[in-house]
């Protein structure tokens, strides 16, 4: 998890001047070597180790033009979205968890905010928490499985999705200085605009300054045939405020602070986020709150590798209110509208407070090198009480101890992880009090022959504890609230990494693993056809492919796909799971003429998909083309030029687990310019 990362000329000079065909040794910032990975394309490509990690740098976060931070990964393979077309109803699936076509979580994908835990509510027919804007972001992480996932959190079977602000550093270099930078964005479907101002400000070396304001619109998009999509619209306003401050002997201490707000109030819109129901819920007025806030020490005294230290607290607050529009249900006055009635008029709020501390010390026993990690976590989750809109309130405490121990000797890497969490859930409404914990852990093998080449291969095992949403005082939730869903996880791959492998000046690096995940004591899926009774299990297994090839005169190719399938048993069914995710593969082919200037062609194609009702649906092959200018020298040095064309064919297709009625966007013509004073 910890590989540094880097692209490009920087890495191919690291490499030569270490005399390593395929990989250098970087010095990180808490003194670890790990590997640097050699890549050409838009993407880099960690190699070496055991876990499965796709980083979304600010580069590709610019380069994508997404609307939604959600459509960022969903390259990433593994990765889908459940109607990913809008902010509120883009949930994300990895391998088959997460999102899925009733609720926008199922508490097996994490997902975090500068350290602060979002967007894991299961919320009837509302799609993802992960409500902000992508312009707000440096950096996405996306790690896949559940063998890198013990410092993050338990239970997670599908991966961790990891974002970081933006820094006022990035923007001055680390000078003291102002910079201010404004982007506007536009696009053709749906008459899409944005505009970002951001302000930086830096008034002594150890202490800096960000703000950021984003307003982002669009009307109903068209599809590929050219009817509206319905339900496609929406405007929402994000804020980010952030600051640091570094202090010491050689700058050993520093605070940083961060928060961000995003916000929609929504007029007149499905109460169905994933429209699947036919419009029975009917229409809602729907407010959208969601805040996050961290505050971050970190000391890390240069010449003691023993201590890199950080304690992390955090508040992620969101609010979700909705009123019922008179009229906009074909079932208003009867008997089954009144049953629902509750449901349309309802208000959410949900936070969550978390304190993290945790150290990483680097040391020797023998011939032996350490990396140890350690560390511990206080969660405390409130949300009120909607127990008749499927959303009981209550109270989760827990407190959770994590190990993870990275031993090298010679070529091998041996890395244990342990992680310990007990639980403590409370109802509103005489429910009672629920108390679980679990042991739960994994090993990474990983060897890498000097060559370029590695093997690695991993077994990990997680327990994902009772929630608050399983409260309740059936025979059902009682189950529930004394069971954990227990899940093992098998990998296995290779890697490859080097240069003047096939042309001189060339780079290339390839990343490929099998894996298998078996889940079992499930509470959180019914069977096929069944309103209660539980699945017994799920087998899931996939193959994810990354690769990356450069030539020296810029030309170069980016290659990822998944293939997958899985199973789901229970209640004597016997049936695909339903949220397998699509096999797809996608191809970038691309030139660089040094940094002024970048155009690519992007192909993605999709197979074995269905609808989120489990219908087939057809393959789709779509075409996405960028260009993207930055000027080098003159009055439009640091001005950067994005024309993007997404869906270039038009082609009228339906994005895999998402609704008939919501088919992905039509062609898409978009245009932004950016400019830094």
């Amino acid at each position: 998890m910890q590989h540094r990362i880097l692209r490009g000329t920087t890495a191919m000079v690291v490499a030569l001047t270490c005399g390593l065909p395929a990989a250098a040794q970087e010095v990180g910032e808490d003194g670890f070597l790990g590997t640097l990975t050699l890549t050409a394309g838009k993407r880099d490509i960690a190699t070496g180790s055991a876990v499965a990690l796709t980083v979304v740098d600010q580069e590709e976060i610019e380069d994508r033009q997404a609307s939604t931070v959600a459509q960022l990964i969903d390259s990433v393979p593994g990765v889908e979205l459940i109607n990913g077309t809008t902010p509120q109803g883009s949930g994300i699936n990895i391998r088959g968890y997460g999102a899925n076509t009733t609720y926008g979580s199922d508490q097996k994908v994490a997902i975090q905010i500068d350290g602060a835990s979002v967007g894991s509510e299961e919320l009837y027919r509302i799609g993802t928490q992960l409500f902000t804007d992508p312009f707000l972001y440096r950096s996405v992480e996306v790690l896949r499985g559940t063998i890198g996932s013990f410092e993050y959190g338990s239970g997670i079977v599908g991966g961790v999705v990891k974002l970081e602000t933006k820094d006022a550093g990035d923007f001055t270099g680390g000078v003291p200085g102002f910079r201010f930078g404004q982007t506007l964005e536009f696009g053709s479907n749906g008459s899409g605009f944005t505009t970002s101002t951001l302000l930086a400000w830096q008034p002594a070396e150890r202490v800096e300054f960000l703000a950021n304001y984003t307003w982002r619109t669009q009307d109903d998009l068209t599809d590929g045939s050219g009817d509206t999509i319905g339900n496609s619209s929406f405007t929402t306003p994000s804020g980010l405020l952030k600051g640091k401050f570094t202090f010491g002997q050689d700058d050993e201490h520093s605070i940083t602070l961060s928060h961000s707000r995003t916000k929609a109030d929504d007029k007149d819109v499905p109460y169905d986020q994933f429209a699947t129901s036919g419009g029975m819920f009917g229409n809602v007025d729907r407010l959208t709150d969601t805040r996050q806030t961290a505050i971050e020490y970190r000391w890390n005294p240069l010449g003691n590798d023993l201590i890199d230290f950080s304690a992390n607290l955090s508040r992620a607050d969101q609010v979700i209110d909705y009123s019922y529009v008179p009229g906009s249900s074909p079932l208003e006055g009867t008997p089954t509208f009144a049953f629902l009635e509750s449901t349309v008029n309802a208000e959410q709020r949900y936070v969550t407070d978390k304190l993290t501390l945790k150290n990483t010390a680097l040391f020797t026993t023998g011939a032996v090198a350490h990396r140890l990690k350690a560390g511990v976590e206080f969660i405390h989750k409130e949300r009120a009480d909607n127990t008749a809109a499927s959303a009981p309130g209550g109270e989760d405490h827990r407190i959770a101890a994590f190990l993870i121990d990275e031993m090298s000797i010679g070529g091998w890497t041996v890395t244990p992880a342990l992680r310990y969490e007990t639980s403590e859930v409370s109802g509103m409404n005489g429910e009672g009090t629920f108390e679980n914990d679990a042991l739960m852990g994994g090993l990474a093998l990983a060897y890498d022959f000097g060559n370029g080449f590695s093997l690695f291969g991993s077994a990990a095992y997680t327990e994902g504890l009772p929630i608050i949403d399983d409260l309740g005082t059936s025979a059902s939730a009682l189950y529930k609230m004394g069971t954990s869903e227990k899940s093992h996880t098998w990998e296995i791959g290779a890697s490859y990494a080097g240069t003047d492998v096939f042309a001189s000046g060339d780079r290339l690096a390839v990343r490929g693993n099998f894996y298998r995940t078996e889940m079992w004591d499930i509470t959180s899926y019914t069977a096929s056809g069944s309103t209660s009774a539980l699945l017994d299990r799920v087998e899931t297994q996939g193959f994810e492919l990354e690769a990356s090839y450069g030539l020296e005169n810029g030309l170069y190719a980016d290659l990822s796909g998944h293939f997958g399938t899985g199973r789901e048993y229970g209640a004597g069914s016997d049936t695909v799971w339903r949220n397998t995710p699509a096999n797809t593969v996608g191809l970038t082919l691309g030139k660089k003429w040094d940094e002024a200037l970048d155009l690519s062609w992007e192909v993605v194609h999709a197979t074995n998909k269905r609808d989120a009702l489990g219908a087939d649906l057809e393959d789709s092959t779509v075409h996405n083309l960028r260009a993207t200018f930055k000027p080098q020298t003159g009055a439009f040095r640091d001005t950067e030029i994005r024309v993007g064309i997404e869906n270039a064919f038009d082609l009228d297709y339906v994005g895999h687990l998402s609704s008939s009625d919501r088919p992905a966007p039509g062609r898409t013509f978009k245009v932004t310019l950016s400019k830094l004073f």
